[in-house]
């Protein structure tokens, strides 16, 4: 007899697996979630404890519980039969042992579930529908950590079709795996907390298993029009807050200041934190395309280059200027500058449905080349020293990740709905590091200018238009008066000289 029932337990189909789930979960079901005065606690904002941020029927700020389900169902649609996708959250990373980093969540799963909680794990098929298994909690986690979701949450908040405790996952999950022809998953992840499982080890020898980043990068591509609000905010966050540090650095030039500055105007206009950690880097620095150690005093007649975003309800913007904080360009500087805004208004114009970011990348090589031959940076006939000068891509696309979407082709149609970034630069050391020929009056020069697009119906729409890119607009800026305070004015004069 009991070699009868394992061998019907191993021969069980998809869909006797998905009945037995249907009729065994609401004993597992069990209260995580506790009610002080009618609201309701589960780890995260929801419409009854934060209605200044959550309408109702939202399950994050600005996106409805209909919206999470429809994601599901176009991702259950688009894999193939009797398939499985494995969704994992991201681990809590530790700074030490006992203090935490600030928890960001994988984006497939806050884009599937709408959890933002760390220790989960999504489970979705169409025999299944959503299982979400939630981490189990004890007492004294919730002393010293707060209440966090869980099954009972999962059901009633995430709209989970069934939830169990994660410690149940080891008995409940390998048996869908086992019945499934494929299983997809988030492969970069960084959970283990399924990946040990012995039919999932079976299951990746066998071929079964597969990246699931293709299908989710599909559906995140196209942002919705809900979506997009949440972007426009996003960008309209970061491009405030780099005017007000723009103004800031006509008196103050350190780079940990002007970080300082962009991050608390970011987070005193509603956002959750910065999108990656800024980069601000006055001369020379802002030749280092990914600078990051924002440590020096920036020089009077440098430049000053700032590469920001911030994160606002889980959309991310990215922004970069460069300008003069004494408020003037050198002849060098504006020689430089000059080519980098006409590049970046050309690929602007560039953007529209049917155009790929590859066709606007191989327009900004084509203007760049040129540009920086006639300025005598590069010679004739050697085109290859661009790569050193210029390393990156015109743009990416850009969502819940900074760098959206990556695992498609560059050469993808662009389509209303998708926001992408145009970032021209130039990145000239000040002592040569790949043999680049650039005239010494051009040496230790940085410059990107960067703006946020839309792609729409009949072209795009720039998201970051409000900050000033044009040579007059920003003199101006770094030239105009205090609001009428001489301490001010005094202050920006001693700083430039």
């Amino acid at each position: 007899m009991a070699t009868a029932a394992r061998f019907l337990r191993r021969t069980l189909r998809a869909s006797e697996v998905a009945s037995r789930l249907l009729s065994t979960s609401h004993s597992i079901v069990r209260r995580a979630a506790y009610t002080t005065g009618g609201i309701i606690d589960v780890g995260q904002p929801t419409p009854k404890s934060h209605p200044e941020l959550l309408a109702d029927e939202e399950i994050t700020p600005g996106i409805t519980s209909e919206e999470y389900m429809s994601r599901r169902k176009k991702l259950v649609d688009a894999l193939p039969e009797k398939s499985l996708a494995i969704i994992a959250s991201a681990d809590q990373q530790m700074m030490t042992d006992v203090v935490p980093y600030s928890f960001r969540q994988n984006g497939d799963y806050l884009y599937i579930t709408g959890c933002t909680q760390p220790g989960g794990v999504a489970v979705l098929s169409k025999e299944t529908g959503l299982c979400m298994f939630m981490p189990d909690k004890h007492k004294e986690d919730v002393v010293w950590e707060g209440q966090t979701a869980g099954v009972e949450a999962a059901v009633d908040f995430f709209k989970a079709d069934k939830a169990f405790p994660l410690s149940e996952m080891k008995k409940i999950l390998p048996e869908m795996i086992e019945q499934s022809k494929v299983v997809y998953h988030n492969a970069k992840a960084s959970t283990s907390s399924y990946r040990n499982f012995d039919a999932f080890r079976r299951a990746s020898l066998n071929n079964k298993v597969k990246d699931l980043m293709h299908y989710t990068d599909e559906l995140r591509w196209i942002k919705s029009k809900s979506e997009i609000k949440l972007m426009r905010e996003s960008a309209s966050i970061v491009s405030q807050s780099l005017l007000q540090t723009m103004l800031l650095s006509r008196t103050h030039r350190e780079e940990s200041q002007l970080a300082a500055k962009i991050e608390y105007e970011c987070k005193m206009r509603g956002a959750q934190r910065m999108a990656f950690h800024p980069v601000v880097g006055g001369g020379a620095n802002g030749s280092v395309v990914h600078y990051s150690r924002n440590d020096k005093k920036i020089k009077s007649g440098d430049l000053v280059l700032m590469d920001v975003g911030c994160e606002y309800h889980g959309y991310l913007s990215d922004l970069t200027r460069t300008w003069p904080p004494c408020g003037r360009f050198s002849a060098a500087q504006e020689e430089l500058y000059s080519l980098i805004l006409e590049t970046n208004k050309e690929c602007i114009k560039l953007c529209k449905p049917g155009t790929s970011i590859r066709e606007i990348h191989h327009h900004s090589v084509k203007m760049l080349i040129s540009g920086f031959q006639e300025l005598g940076i590069i010679g004739k006939g050697k085109s290859i020293q661009y790569n050193y000068l210029n390393p990156t891509s015109i743009g990416h696309s850009l969502g819940m990740d900074i760098h959206d979407s990556t695992s498609l082709t560059l050469d993808k149609p662009l389509e209303p709905g998708v926001v992408i970034t145009i970032e021209p630069g130039i990145y000239i050391p000040q002592v040569p590091i790949l043999n680049e020929n650039a005239p010494d009056r051009f040496r230790g020069i940085g410059i990107r200018i960067e703006d946020e697009v839309l792609i729409t119906e009949n072209g795009h729409e720039v998201l970051t238009a409000s900050v000033p890119k044009e040579i007059p607009h920003l003199t101006t800026l770094m030239n105009m008066g205090g609001g009428g305070s001489t301490t001010e004015s005094h202050e920006a004069r001693a700083a430039c000289n």
